[in-house]
């Protein structure tokens, strides 16, 4: 019997697979590594700890650091606690990580070593305090994760758990400037495998052979849904807490990695990567990729290079992550037009393509692609007008203009939504240009996304002096650093006299990307 029969929360996973694996290496992170009875008992720890700091079911938890075993330990310690799991990305600026806080209002924030000098800068942000723990060494301050758990019992906290219940709070960006809280219950990581399997299907070959090896962060929902798909099937799952290609090329060999998950952007530095034409790639089954569009020529190169099976996989954080996917055999012997495909619909998702009054269009004819997953999201945290605008009769709104073609395979364009992805990152031109729009001497600004061979998009603003004022790209990019996060500070900068807008006011950013994506097939790269 499959494994994902009996997995049916986050809570319940390391008890149902230790049964099955205990000894087996469940999670490996700078050759440190736990395995899945080891993974139960910490994870108890966790839990029975947050309970004796009287931590009520869906309270949040924050977590701000780079992967570790006690970080993901705390990720079903917090699930068995009945507790919601905030993991914040740690590339974010002091401000962003500051607004996020205060939007989810933690009662715990567990910081990693390297974040550390952050905290007192994000506590006086914030109108509350809250209770500070470190996972790495203790601080004269704040307790470590050790001295934290030093009087809590490995034993199960003796909870029921709710697959409905939500487990994960993750913010994506949003075309406001702040970002939204996308609530998950335990039903988005296995609600699609489960449809699989009661069909019969394995989960895209994974196994509890496979070995898993991942640089994608856990604070994305690429990261974290494939974190636990693979531990729910018993899976040994690699960590890389930084991208580094060389020791990517030298992890697969030494553990026999039988899969690899990367975004496009990775994949082409991995490929360039000196020594990649004699690194032994043998174990390799299957690279999955995602996060961003990826061009037909790159993929043809990758394919040939790895010598492997390629999936790719389509979704967002709303959709509970994997919507769309293109197996393998859709990969193999496929047309070069195919190649520029998403993938057709998982077991138990429907895909439309809708029109601007939401009806349905037919094949070839291009509209946004909406979705309908049991793995969507309950919606966004104390943002109900935003979650109705998302979700309509159980339907997600992608914001994703496309096509499906008569065997049913979505095709991805353009982007109805302003938004710019660059290595897999989303980010939202509304808030770059509110941040320098507030420097002295910018009287307007625009940011679009430009293509980038290496990176998928790369920011540009083009911006409108005020009379009088000299500005300089420095000034711009500068003044965008000590506000937002380094990927989304912009790569170059232009100067204009005025931007062009329509008779209401309203800018026309596609007079001003034109030039930019001029013979492309499709607005995304």
């Amino acid at each position: 019997m499959s494994l994902i029969r009996e997995v049916m929360t986050l809570a319940e996973l390391p008890t149902c697979v230790s049964r099955h694996h205990g000894q087996k290496t469940a999670l490996l992170i700078q050759d440190e590594s736990l395995d899945y009875e080891a993974l139960e008992r910490q994870s108890n720890k966790m839990a029975q700890a947050l309970l004796q700091e009287g931590i009520r079911p869906g309270e949040r938890i924050a977590v701000l650091g780079k992967e570790s075993l006690d970080s993901l330990a705390l990720l079903f310690g917090t699930a068995k606690a009945r507790a919601v799991y905030v993991n914040i990305n740690w590339r974010l600026s002091v401000e962003e990580i500051a607004y996020i806080l205060g939007d989810a209002s933690p009662r715990l924030l567990f910081v990693d070593g390297e974040s550390l000098p952050l905290v007192s800068r994000l506590l006086e942000r914030l109108a509350f305090q809250p209770k500070v723990i470190t996972l790495s060494a203790a601080h004269p301050s704040w307790p470590s994760a050790s001295q934290w758990l030093s009087s809590a019992s490995d034993s199960a906290p003796g909870l029921t758990y709710d697959p409905d219940e939500v487990v994960v709070q993750l913010y994506t960006s949003g075309t406001t400037g702040h970002p939204k809280g996308v609530q998950l219950a335990s039903r988005s990581f296995f609600a699609v495998a489960r449809e699989m399997d009661a069909r019969g299907e394995q989960w895209l070959g994974w196994t509890e052979r496979t070995v898993y090896l991942s640089f994608v962060p856990t604070f994305h929902i690429g990261g974290l849904w494939a974190l636990a798909r693979g531990l729910a099937l018993g899976s040994t799952c690699i960590l890389l807490r930084t991208f580094n290609a060389a020791a990517i090329l030298q992890a697969i060999p030494r553990y026999r990695v039988t899969k690899l998950c990367a975004v496009p952007a990775m994949l082409q530095v991995l490929m360039i990567e000196p020594g990649i034409q004699s690194a032994d790639l043998s174990s390799l089954e299957t690279v999955v990729y995602g996060g961003s569009p990826i061009s037909p020529a790159l993929l043809e190169r990758a394919m040939e290079l790895f010598g492997c099976g390629f999936c790719q996989l389509y979704g967002m954080t709303e959709t509970g992550n994997v919507a769309v996917c293109m197996r393998p055999e859709d990969h193999r012997g496929a047309h070069h037009q195919r190649l520029r495909a998403a993938g057709r619909p998982l077991p138990g998702v429907e895909v439309r393509i809708l029109d601007e009054r939401r009806n349905e269009l037919g094949a070839g004819s291009v509209g946004e692609i909406a979705l309908k997953s049991p793995a969507r999201m309950v919606g966004y945290w104390k943002q109900p007008e935003a979650s109705a605008k998302t979700m309509v009769d159980g339907w997600v709104l992608t914001g994703d203009a496309g096509y499906r073609d008569e065997e049913g395979f979505v095709y991805v364009c353009d982007r109805l939504k302003d938004m710019i992805i660059c290595a897999g990152e989303n980010i939202y031109p509304a808030e770059i240009e509110n941040v320098v729009r507030s420097q002295e001497g910018v009287a307007d600004v625009a940011v679009i996304g430009i293509p980038d061979e290496l990176w998928g998009e790369t920011v540009k603003a083009i911006v409108v002096p005020r009379p009088g004022f000299t500005l300089r790209p420095g000034d711009i990019m500068r003044h965008a650093r000590s506000h937002l996060a380094e990927f989304k500070v912009p790569k170059s900068v232009d100067f204009v006299e005025q931007l062009p807008r329509n008779a209401s006011g309203k800018l026309l950013k596609e007079q001003l990307r034109r030039p930019y994506w001029q013979g492309r097939e499709r607005r995304v790269n």
